[in-house]
């Protein structure tokens, strides 16, 4: 997979170590959802929609981390709402660094330069900066300007101070060839960040506006488009191949939400970080009484248009690792 080579081998060696268990549903990843309370209102965000006795709530340290040994994924995803606006975030990182896992926080970065001190750089640990398009197209997206320029500052500073960034970008139905294009071609030649995550918009009910997303057909025409002329090959993609080639259309695959659970302050969410149908008190009974069959492209009409990475993503990472091609083809490009 085209991620750094230690972490490519121990998530390698977890995957097989499961299936040599015999487990047959296990998570790569956690969502970590330790509050939903932001300092933006991006529109296409469902997550934000919560009362306001809800978005009051904090995660404590302790309950974050003993979700996250409960399931025992190698990878955490720190999201949110805005998890810098977490008083204890920084206590939160540092205690599963210190257990070995790989950390992604994810933020809209304009806390950074306010947070930063907290933090101490580690093969661990990695800033997650959401940029979903240069300037006009970011700040139109986030309904705030001059966030782009903020984002773009602060994620020069992590870099200064030897943090490793990563950028995740979210792309909607405004955007054509050329914005993907442009804002890849920043995030990767211009700002050198270590890797990007792309993904299409999910369709969020609650989102304030409804016309912003994608559908299949258009996922794939759009991705087809911008990655043609090798510019797929030259990105920095922290996305197995498998991925990319799905969101082409070249590869359709289920979707395997119970890989990348979510956890929030509400606990175990089912189906998936994407969708609310209750929640489970463990790890254990999410997996064991969700029915999973009856999710996914063609069971479920709200999963109709979803391409997210957070359900498809870890099936073409199960399919890579059962093919020596595709194992190797990943490896090239780590």
């Amino acid at each position: 997979m085209p991620m750094p080579v230690r972490q490519s081998l121990r998530v390698g060696a977890y995957i097989l170590a499961q299936r040599l268990r015999r487990r047959e549903r296990f998570p790569l990843l956690v969502e970590l959802e330790p509050l939903f309370a932001c300092n933006l209102k991006c529109a296409g965000c469902g997550k934000i929609q919560h009362p306001a006795d809800v978005l009051k709530q904090r995660m404590p340290v302790e309950q974050a981390v003993a979700a996250v040994e409960e399931c025992g994924a190698p990878m955490v995803s720190i999201a949110g709402g805005e998890p810098l606006m977490h008083p204890q975030i920084a206590e939160m990182v540092e205690e599963l660094v210190a257990r070995r896992k790989y950390v992604f926080l994810c933020t809209n970065a304009l806390l950074i330069p306010r947070k930063i001190d907290r933090f101490t750089p580690s093969p661990y640990f990695a800033w997650a900066v959401h940029i979903d398009g240069l300037r006009e197209r970011h700040d139109a997206s986030v309904c705030k300007e001059g966030v782009f320029d903020e984002a773009v500052a602060a994620v020069r500073e992590c870099r200064r101070r030897g943090f490793r960034v990563t950028t995740n970008t979210t792309f909607f139905a405004g955007d054509s060839p050329r914005t993907v294009i442009e804002v890849l071609d920043f995030l990767n030649d211009d700002l050198c960040v270590d890797q990007m995550m792309i993904s299409p918009g999910y369709a969020y009910e609650k989102a304030p506006d409804q016309d912003c997303f994608l559908g299949v057909r258009q996922t794939r025409e759009l991705f087809r488009a911008a990655f043609a002329g090798g510019n797929r090959r030259r990105w920095r993609f922290n996305h197995s191949p498998l991925f990319l080639d799905f969101l082409e259309g070249k590869a359709d695959f289920p979707c395997t939400a119970w890989a990348i659970p979510s956890y929030s302050v509400f606990g175990w969410q089912r189906p998936c970080y994407l969708m609310a149908d209750g929640y489970a008190r463990t790890y254990r009974e999410l997996v064991e009484e969700t029915d999973w069959d009856a999710y996914g492209r063609g069971r479920d009409p709200r999963c109709a248009n979803c391409m997210a990475h957070c359900g498809y993503e870890p099936t073409a990472v199960f399919a890579t690792l059962g093919s020596l091609r595709e194992s190797l083809r990943a490896l090239r490009g780590t």
